[in-house]
C-alpha cells in the first residue's frame, strides 16, 4: 500500500498507517497486526499495555525498521520506509531510532562511557566527540561518578540508564523500549523511568514503552493496546 507523507500529522516522530503483519504457521496464517494505524508526536511517551501474545514485540520491530510488515507503511521522521533498500533502513535506523531492551546488553568489557560511545563511532564521529556526548548523556542520568565503571560494577538500575543514554546517543527521534523496568525492583524501576521521561522532555524524544507496570504507564502522556491486530487508545 502506498501512503502520502501529506497524511502524517504535524509533528509526527513515529507514523504507522495500515501495517499488517502475518506469519504462517503450519498449514494456518496468523494475523498479528490487522490495519494498524499508530502516531508519536515529538516529545510525547506512549505506553503500550497488552498482554502478552497480542504483538507488542512484533509492533516495536516493525516500527523500529528491525521486521518488515507485510502491508502498510512505516514513516520514521516523515520518511517512508516500506520501499527502502536495506542499507538506506538501516542507515534510518542507526540514526533515526534508539532501542531500550528488558536485558540491557551492554558489553562487559568497556566501561559504561565506552558503552554509549560505541553507537556514535560507528557512525562517525571521532572518539573525543563521542565520549563528550557520552560524558554528558551519563551525567544527565546521574552517572557521572560511574563514568569508568564497567557493567559488572553497576547496580541494575545503573546498567539500564547506561542502555538508555546509549539508545539516545545518536540524538534519534523516536526511542522504543521493550520492558525497560521489567527486571528491575519498584524502587529502581520508578528511578529508571524518571530518567527515561526527563529524557523525552528535554529532547524531544517520541517515545514508545511496552511495559506491564500500569502504575507507570499511568504516568505518560498516553496509554494504547492490541486488540484484534489494531493499537487502540486506552483512556
Amino acid at each position: 500500500m502506498s501512503t502520502s507523507s501529506a497524511t502524517i500529522p504535524p509533528r509526527a516522530a513515529l507514523h504507522l498507517e495500515g501495517v499488517e503483519r502475518r506469519y504462517v504457521q503450519g498449514e494456518g496464517t496468523l494475523e498479528i497486526l490487522r490495519g494498524a494505524d499508530f502516531t508519536v508526536l515529538e516529545g510525547q511517551s506512549v505506553a503500550l499495555v497488552a498482554p502478552s501474545g497480542t504483538g507488542k514485540s512484533t509492533l516495536l520491530h516493525i516500527a523500529g525498521l528491525l521486521e518488515h510488515q507485510d502491508a502498510g507503511e512505516v514513516f520514521i521522521g516523515g520518511t517512508a520506509t516500506a520501499g527502502l533498500a536495506d542499507a538506506e533502513r538501516t542507515r534510518i535506523r542507526r540514526t533515526g531510532v534508539g532501542f531500550v531492551y528488558q536485558f540491557h546488553h551492554l558489553l562487559p568489557e568497556f566501561s559504561a562511557q565506552e558503552n554509549v560511545m560505541l553507537p556514535q563511532m560507528i557512525r562517525g564521529l571521532s572518539r573525543r566527540e563521542a565520549g563528550s556526548r557520552a560524558k554528558e548523556l551519563l551525567s544527565y542520568l546521574g552517572l557521572a561518578k560511574r563514568l569508568e565503571h564497567r557493567p559488572g560494577e553497576l547496580s541494575g538500575g545503573e546498567q539500564q540508564r547506561v542502555a538508555i543514554a546509549r539508545a539516545v546517543a545518536n540524538a534519534p527521534r523516536v526511542l522504543l523500549a521493550d520492558e525497560p523496568t521489567g527486571n528491575l525492583d519498584p524502587h529502581t524501576a520508578d528511578h529508571v523511568f524518571h530518567a527515561l521521561s526527563q529524557l523525552v522532555e528535554a529532547t524531544g524524544l517520541a517515545a514508545v514503552i511496552a511495559t506491564h507496570n500500569l502504575e507507570l504507564a499511568s504516568r505518560m502522556h498516553r496509554r494504547v493496546t492490541l486488540r484484534e491486530g489494531k493499537v487502540v487508545e486506552l483512556a
